[in-house]
Protein backbone atom coordinates (compact mmCIF):
# COMPACT_ATOMS: atom_id res chain seq x y z
CA UNK A 1 0.00 0.00 0.00
CA UNK A 2 2.98 2.07 1.22
CA UNK A 3 4.39 1.87 -2.39
CA UNK A 4 1.24 2.70 -4.52
CA UNK A 5 1.28 6.38 -2.26
CA UNK A 6 4.82 7.00 -3.47
CA UNK A 7 3.80 5.99 -7.48
CA UNK A 8 0.50 8.41 -7.09
CA UNK A 9 2.88 10.78 -5.47
CA UNK A 10 5.46 10.36 -7.79
CA UNK A 11 2.58 10.66 -10.61
CA UNK A 12 1.32 14.11 -9.25
CA UNK A 13 3.98 15.75 -8.82
CA UNK A 14 4.81 14.55 -12.51
CA UNK A 15 1.94 15.91 -13.50
CA UNK A 16 2.39 19.40 -11.71
CA UNK A 17 5.58 19.88 -13.42
CA UNK A 18 4.35 19.06 -16.97
CA UNK A 19 1.19 21.17 -16.59
CA UNK A 20 3.53 24.35 -14.83
CA UNK A 21 5.81 24.13 -18.07
CA UNK A 22 2.71 23.98 -20.57
CA UNK A 23 0.85 26.73 -19.10
CA UNK A 24 4.61 28.70 -19.28
CA UNK A 25 4.93 27.61 -23.09
CA UNK A 26 1.76 29.23 -23.61
CA UNK A 27 2.41 32.25 -22.11
CA UNK A 28 5.54 32.76 -24.36
CA UNK A 29 3.91 31.86 -27.15
CA UNK A 30 2.68 35.19 -29.38
CA UNK A 31 1.58 36.31 -32.36
CA UNK A 32 1.79 39.54 -34.05
CA UNK A 33 -1.01 41.97 -34.78
CA UNK A 34 -0.04 44.39 -36.99
CA UNK A 35 -1.75 47.51 -38.81
CA UNK A 36 -1.33 51.15 -40.51
CA UNK A 37 -2.45 54.02 -39.11
CA UNK A 38 -3.80 57.17 -41.55
CA UNK A 39 -5.29 60.23 -42.34
CA UNK A 40 -9.14 60.42 -42.32
CA UNK A 41 -9.81 61.18 -45.94
CA UNK A 42 -12.06 60.54 -49.39
CA UNK A 43 -9.24 61.17 -51.45
CA UNK A 44 -6.74 57.72 -50.99
CA UNK A 45 -3.79 60.06 -51.74
CA UNK A 46 -4.59 62.27 -48.75
CA UNK A 47 -4.68 59.07 -46.73
CA UNK A 48 -0.97 60.23 -45.26
CA UNK A 49 0.71 57.80 -42.86
CA UNK A 50 0.57 59.50 -39.16
CA UNK A 51 3.72 58.35 -36.59
CA UNK A 52 3.94 58.14 -33.16
CA UNK A 53 -0.07 57.26 -32.53
CA UNK A 54 0.06 55.37 -28.98
CA UNK A 55 -1.76 52.29 -29.98
CA UNK A 56 -3.86 50.36 -27.17
CA UNK A 57 -4.49 45.96 -27.60
CA UNK A 58 -6.69 44.81 -24.83
CA UNK A 59 -8.01 40.96 -25.03
CA UNK A 60 -9.17 38.78 -22.31
CA UNK A 61 -5.79 38.31 -20.60
CA UNK A 62 -3.33 40.74 -21.16
CA UNK A 63 -2.98 44.65 -22.67
CA UNK A 64 -0.29 45.71 -24.72
CA UNK A 65 0.89 49.19 -26.08
CA UNK A 66 2.35 50.56 -29.33
CA UNK A 67 3.57 53.28 -31.19
CA UNK A 68 3.28 54.22 -35.17
CA UNK A 69 6.16 54.55 -36.86
CA UNK A 70 6.64 57.24 -40.10
CA UNK A 71 5.34 54.84 -41.98
CA UNK A 72 2.45 54.69 -39.88
CA UNK A 73 3.28 51.17 -39.22
CA UNK A 74 2.16 49.25 -35.49
CA UNK A 75 2.78 45.99 -34.20
CA UNK A 76 1.85 44.33 -30.88
CA UNK A 77 2.29 40.95 -29.68
CA UNK A 78 -0.81 39.30 -28.64
CA UNK A 79 -1.01 35.95 -26.07
CA UNK A 80 -1.15 32.52 -29.06
CA UNK A 81 -3.44 31.01 -29.33
CA UNK A 82 -6.47 33.31 -28.54
CA UNK A 83 -9.46 31.88 -28.17
CA UNK A 84 -11.76 31.08 -30.45
CA UNK A 85 -14.30 33.97 -31.04
CA UNK A 86 -12.22 36.33 -28.78
CA UNK A 87 -11.99 39.87 -30.11
CA UNK A 88 -9.14 42.42 -29.32
CA UNK A 89 -10.05 45.94 -28.67
CA UNK A 90 -7.38 48.54 -30.33
CA UNK A 91 -7.28 52.34 -29.15
CA UNK A 92 -5.71 54.78 -30.97
CA UNK A 93 -4.90 58.03 -29.53
CA UNK A 94 -2.71 61.13 -30.58
CA UNK A 95 -3.05 64.64 -29.47
CA UNK A 96 -3.69 65.87 -33.01
CA UNK A 97 -6.23 63.78 -34.15
CA UNK A 98 -9.64 62.68 -32.86
CA UNK A 99 -9.32 59.02 -30.65
CA UNK A 100 -10.38 55.87 -31.97
CA UNK A 101 -11.51 52.74 -30.98
CA UNK A 102 -11.55 49.73 -33.13
CA UNK A 103 -12.67 45.97 -32.19
CA UNK A 104 -10.68 43.42 -34.35
CA UNK A 105 -12.18 39.89 -34.61
CA UNK A 106 -9.37 37.99 -36.42
CA UNK A 107 -6.05 39.29 -34.81
CA UNK A 108 -4.39 37.76 -38.21
CA UNK A 109 -5.72 40.34 -40.33
CA UNK A 110 -4.18 43.73 -41.14
CA UNK A 111 -5.99 46.82 -39.61
CA UNK A 112 -6.06 49.73 -41.04
CA UNK A 113 -6.99 52.68 -38.66
CA UNK A 114 -7.61 56.46 -40.16
CA UNK A 115 -7.88 59.21 -37.70
CA UNK A 116 -9.60 62.20 -38.05
CA UNK A 117 -7.50 65.57 -37.18
CA UNK A 118 -8.97 67.56 -34.02
CA UNK A 119 -10.69 70.66 -36.00
CA UNK A 120 -8.94 74.09 -34.86
CA UNK A 121 -11.26 76.14 -32.69
CA UNK A 122 -9.84 79.18 -34.49
CA UNK A 123 -7.99 78.29 -37.88
CA UNK A 124 -6.11 81.31 -39.29
CA UNK A 125 -7.54 82.48 -42.40
CA UNK A 126 -6.29 82.02 -45.72
CA UNK A 127 -5.41 85.08 -46.48
CA UNK A 128 -3.29 85.87 -43.24
CA UNK A 129 -1.35 82.77 -43.94
CA UNK A 130 2.18 82.82 -45.12
CA UNK A 131 2.15 81.35 -48.58
CA UNK A 132 4.66 78.38 -50.04
CA UNK A 133 5.38 78.50 -53.50
CA UNK A 134 7.93 76.20 -56.12
CA UNK A 135 9.54 74.22 -53.64
CA UNK A 136 12.40 72.51 -55.08
CA UNK A 137 14.16 69.71 -53.24
CA UNK A 138 18.28 70.31 -53.29
CA UNK A 139 20.79 67.76 -52.55
CA UNK A 140 24.01 66.42 -53.00
CA UNK A 141 25.73 63.68 -54.75
CA UNK A 142 29.52 62.68 -54.84
CA UNK A 143 30.80 62.50 -58.82
CA UNK A 144 34.13 61.24 -59.86
CA UNK A 145 35.48 62.94 -62.13
CA UNK A 146 38.95 62.75 -64.27
CA UNK A 147 41.08 65.56 -65.80
CA UNK A 148 43.65 64.92 -68.23
CA UNK A 149 46.74 67.11 -67.28
CA UNK A 150 49.43 65.92 -68.99
CA UNK A 151 51.09 62.86 -71.19
CA UNK A 152 54.06 60.75 -70.19
CA UNK A 153 56.15 59.60 -73.16
CA UNK A 154 59.33 57.55 -72.42
CA UNK A 155 61.81 56.00 -75.87
CA UNK A 156 63.95 52.86 -74.45
CA UNK A 157 65.72 50.08 -76.38
CA UNK A 158 66.39 46.85 -76.27
CA UNK A 159 70.39 46.62 -77.78
CA UNK A 160 71.66 43.56 -79.28
CA UNK A 161 73.38 42.64 -82.00
CA UNK A 162 71.70 39.77 -84.55
CA UNK A 163 72.41 36.32 -85.81
CA UNK A 164 74.27 35.63 -82.22
CA UNK A 165 73.48 31.93 -81.37
CA UNK A 166 72.44 31.69 -78.55
CA UNK A 167 74.04 29.62 -75.33
CA UNK A 168 72.54 28.18 -72.13
CA UNK A 169 74.05 31.01 -70.34
CA UNK A 170 72.27 33.57 -72.74
CA UNK A 171 68.52 34.92 -73.29
CA UNK A 172 67.05 33.33 -76.49
CA UNK A 173 64.42 34.27 -79.18
CA UNK A 174 61.20 32.63 -78.81
CA UNK A 175 62.54 29.75 -81.20
CA UNK A 176 65.85 28.72 -79.32
CA UNK A 177 68.41 29.66 -81.92
CA UNK A 178 69.27 33.20 -81.26
CA UNK A 179 71.00 35.34 -78.75
CA UNK A 180 68.09 37.72 -77.40
CA UNK A 181 68.31 40.98 -74.93
CA UNK A 182 65.59 42.96 -72.41
CA UNK A 183 64.95 46.07 -71.47
CA UNK A 184 62.49 47.49 -69.00
CA UNK A 185 60.89 50.84 -68.29
CA UNK A 186 59.22 51.98 -65.72
CA UNK A 187 57.55 55.73 -65.43
CA UNK A 188 55.43 57.34 -61.93
CA UNK A 189 53.21 60.53 -61.96
CA UNK A 190 53.32 62.66 -59.48
CA UNK A 191 51.41 62.48 -55.80
CA UNK A 192 47.33 62.03 -56.67
CA UNK A 193 47.53 61.38 -60.70
CA UNK A 194 47.65 58.57 -61.92
CA UNK A 195 48.08 56.92 -65.91
CA UNK A 196 45.57 55.99 -67.96
CA UNK A 197 45.95 54.25 -71.39
CA UNK A 198 49.29 53.49 -71.25
CA UNK A 199 50.64 51.67 -74.10
CA UNK A 200 53.62 50.39 -75.70
CA UNK A 201 54.85 49.53 -79.36
CA UNK A 202 58.61 48.85 -81.35
CA UNK A 203 59.51 51.87 -83.27
CA UNK A 204 62.59 51.59 -84.64
CA UNK A 205 65.02 48.22 -85.39
CA UNK A 206 63.95 45.26 -86.34
CA UNK A 207 60.39 44.74 -85.04
CA UNK A 208 59.18 42.16 -86.64
CA UNK A 209 61.86 40.32 -84.08
CA UNK A 210 60.71 42.11 -81.11
CA UNK A 211 58.19 41.39 -78.52
CA UNK A 212 56.80 43.33 -75.90
CA UNK A 213 55.56 42.31 -72.33
CA UNK A 214 52.65 45.24 -71.74
CA UNK A 215 51.19 42.85 -68.49
CA UNK A 216 52.20 46.01 -66.17
CA UNK A 217 50.40 48.45 -68.71
CA UNK A 218 47.00 46.55 -67.71
CA UNK A 219 45.75 48.52 -64.36
CA UNK A 220 45.96 52.20 -64.41
CA UNK A 221 47.87 53.64 -61.61
CA UNK A 222 50.75 55.92 -60.48
CA UNK A 223 53.26 53.49 -62.05
CA UNK A 224 53.94 51.95 -65.83
CA UNK A 225 55.89 49.15 -66.64
CA UNK A 226 56.66 47.29 -69.70
CA UNK A 227 59.64 44.66 -70.92
CA UNK A 228 60.66 44.63 -74.91
CA UNK A 229 62.86 42.04 -76.03
CA UNK A 230 64.67 41.72 -79.61
CA UNK A 231 66.74 38.51 -80.84
CA UNK A 232 67.85 40.45 -83.51
CA UNK A 233 70.02 44.16 -84.13
CA UNK A 234 68.91 46.75 -81.25
CA UNK A 235 65.44 47.95 -81.08
CA UNK A 236 63.71 50.93 -80.06
CA UNK A 237 60.40 51.27 -77.88
CA UNK A 238 57.78 53.72 -77.16
CA UNK A 239 55.88 54.15 -73.83
CA UNK A 240 52.79 56.59 -74.17
CA UNK A 241 50.49 57.03 -71.55
CA UNK A 242 47.96 60.05 -70.44
CA UNK A 243 48.39 61.58 -66.78
CA UNK A 244 45.24 62.11 -65.32
CA UNK A 245 43.82 63.70 -61.80
CA UNK A 246 41.23 62.13 -60.30
CA UNK A 247 38.59 64.05 -58.34
CA UNK A 248 35.59 63.85 -56.10
CA UNK A 249 33.20 66.03 -56.12
CA UNK A 250 29.78 67.19 -54.66
CA UNK A 251 27.08 67.71 -57.82
CA UNK A 252 23.90 69.45 -56.74
CA UNK A 253 20.65 67.52 -58.00
CA UNK A 254 17.24 69.00 -58.16
CA UNK A 255 14.17 67.43 -57.52
CA UNK A 256 10.97 68.14 -57.26
CA UNK A 257 8.28 66.49 -55.01
CA UNK A 258 4.78 66.17 -54.88
CA UNK A 259 2.04 67.74 -52.83
CA UNK A 260 -0.79 66.07 -51.35
CA UNK A 261 -3.19 67.88 -49.23
CA UNK A 262 -0.96 70.35 -46.83
CA UNK A 263 1.65 67.91 -47.30
CA UNK A 264 4.94 67.41 -49.76
CA UNK A 265 6.46 63.96 -49.90
CA UNK A 266 10.05 63.04 -51.81
CA UNK A 267 12.31 60.58 -51.98
CA UNK A 268 15.98 60.51 -52.13
CA UNK A 269 18.97 58.08 -53.35
CA UNK A 270 20.50 56.35 -50.48
CA UNK A 271 24.18 58.27 -51.43
CA UNK A 272 22.10 61.90 -51.36
CA UNK A 273 23.68 64.79 -48.77
CA UNK A 274 22.97 68.06 -47.97
CA UNK A 275 19.36 67.76 -48.22
CA UNK A 276 17.77 71.33 -48.57
CA UNK A 277 14.67 72.39 -49.55
CA UNK A 278 14.72 76.00 -52.06
CA UNK A 279 11.28 77.46 -51.76
CA UNK A 280 9.45 81.09 -52.12
CA UNK A 281 8.24 82.56 -49.01
CA UNK A 282 5.96 85.22 -50.02
CA UNK A 283 7.43 85.63 -52.88
CA UNK A 284 11.11 85.94 -51.82
CA UNK A 285 13.20 82.83 -52.59
CA UNK A 286 14.84 81.05 -49.95
CA UNK A 287 16.55 77.86 -49.21
CA UNK A 288 16.02 76.09 -45.98
CA UNK A 289 18.83 73.58 -44.92
CA UNK A 290 17.25 70.73 -43.58
CA UNK A 291 19.94 68.93 -41.96
CA UNK A 292 19.93 65.28 -39.98
CA UNK A 293 17.47 66.28 -37.40
CA UNK A 294 14.64 66.94 -39.97
CA UNK A 295 14.27 70.81 -38.78
CA UNK A 296 11.83 73.76 -41.12
CA UNK A 297 10.62 76.79 -39.84
CA UNK A 298 7.42 76.26 -41.80
CA UNK A 299 7.09 72.52 -42.02
CA UNK A 300 7.33 69.40 -40.24
CA UNK A 301 8.93 66.46 -42.11
CA UNK A 302 9.57 63.01 -40.71
CA UNK A 303 11.22 60.18 -42.94
CA UNK A 304 11.46 56.63 -43.28
CA UNK A 305 14.00 54.14 -45.01
CA UNK A 306 13.26 51.73 -47.77
CA UNK A 307 15.12 47.96 -48.15
CA UNK A 308 16.48 49.55 -50.84
CA UNK A 309 18.20 52.50 -48.83
CA UNK A 310 16.35 54.94 -50.87
CA UNK A 311 14.30 57.80 -48.13
CA UNK A 312 11.21 58.65 -48.20
CA UNK A 313 10.16 62.26 -46.81
CA UNK A 314 7.19 63.68 -45.93
CA UNK A 315 6.95 67.84 -44.77
CA UNK A 316 3.73 68.66 -43.37
CA UNK A 317 2.65 72.54 -43.37
CA UNK A 318 2.97 74.33 -40.02
CA UNK A 319 -0.32 75.95 -38.38
CA UNK A 320 0.02 79.61 -40.10
CA UNK A 321 1.20 78.81 -43.91
CA UNK A 322 -0.34 77.91 -47.04
CA UNK A 323 0.50 76.57 -50.48
CA UNK A 324 -0.28 79.62 -52.97
CA UNK A 325 -0.66 77.23 -55.96
CA UNK A 326 -1.83 74.02 -54.48
CA UNK A 327 -1.30 70.62 -57.13
CA UNK A 328 -4.13 68.78 -55.50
Amino acid sequence: MGTLKKINLVVLILIAIASFFWVRHLRNRVMTLQGAVIMQNADPRKQLPIANVEVIASGAISVSTAKSDSSGLFKIDLPKPLLRGQIVKLKFRHPDYEPLDLTVGNPKALSVAMLAPVIQEKPVEDTLKRTISNVVVRYSIKSATVMTIASAVRLFEAVNKGNVPCVKHHECSPDGRWKAATATVTIETGAGNEFRNARASCIAGPCPFTKIDSSGLERDGQTASVSATTWSDTATFLLEAEVVHPTVSDVVRNSYPVIFGDALNFTLPPAAEGLSIQADMNGETIIFPVGPALIMSWADCNARMNSDQTRVYRCELKPGYRWLNPST
